[in-house]
């Protein structure tokens, strides 16, 4: 099978400004539409977010949707119709099944320090189910030039839980390090790379930038200096 890689590159995602908030969209999202970016396979949001301080999203709805938030620098409060209340610090993954409803609310937790986060959504393998919510700290050491699952459809090596066939990896690696990806039947993935530079597949990846890979069963990552990526492992649909 032919390997085809689609890279995104960062200065080319979807923006917003909105003074207190500064994003970037990989994907189709609100107000920024681009048919040519609309997920990849059960993927359908990654939002890369800068918070101000003391600002934040106020209470909202969701519904059938699995909702990932990774925080990258800085502190942000989290609330829910479900009872949850919590503070996300770097290192920290929140998941939350919306299932039939949810509402909840994300702020900066900090009154000083501005906020960096992925805001991830995944379509469910099942609708109506029952919300959820969950979090998790993964630590420089889980993280250290090994792919650590931090999501996954069945939790395994301690990660957390989604309603999904997908499994979300995070991976800090050493310049010149490397680290190697292998699955048995086909898959698609998308890499985000949140700091750094590494080569996959042939192709450099700089931070910002995000890439669409199929048609390949090892996955080759080299760090070209200190890097910081997410890897999804997704349905081929």
């Amino acid at each position: 099978m032919k390997i085809m890689i689609q890279v995104r590159p960062s200065d080319e995602r979807g923006r917003i400004d909105a003074g207190w908030l500064q994003g970037r969209y990989s994907f189709s999202f609100g107000d920024y539409h681009d048919p040519a970016h609309m997920g990849v396979s059960d993927l359908r949001v990654i939002n890369d977010d800068h918070v101000a301080a003391g600002a934040g999203f106020p209470t909202h709805g969701h519904r059938d949707m699995e909702i990932v938030t990774v925080v990258l620098d800085g502190e942000m409060a989290h609330e829910d119709s479900l009872g949850n209340g919590s503070t996300m610090r770097p290192g920290d993954v929140q998941v939350m099944s919306a299932g039939r409803g949810v509402q909840h609310s994300e702020f900066n937790a900090s009154a000083e320090q501005a906020s960096h986060s992925l805001q991830i959504w995944l379509f469910p393998g099942e609708r109506g189910i029952e919300p959820r919510y969950d979090q998790a700290h993964f630590g420089d050491e889980q993280l250290h030039n090994r792919l650590q699952p931090v999501v996954s459809g069945d939790g395994h090596d301690g990660s957390l839980s989604i309603c999904q066939d997908a499994v979300i990896y995070r991976c800090q690696l050493d310049a010149g390090a490397q680290v190697i990806h292998d699955v048995n039947a086909p898959r698609q993935f998308w890499v985000q790379l949140t700091r750094g530079s590494i080569e996959v597949a042939g192709t450099q990846l700089h931070a910002g930038d995000g890439a669409r890979i199929e048609g390949e069963f090892k996955l080759v990552f080299d760090a070209l200096s200190d890097a910081d990526f997410l890897l999804f492992d997704l349905r081929d649909i």
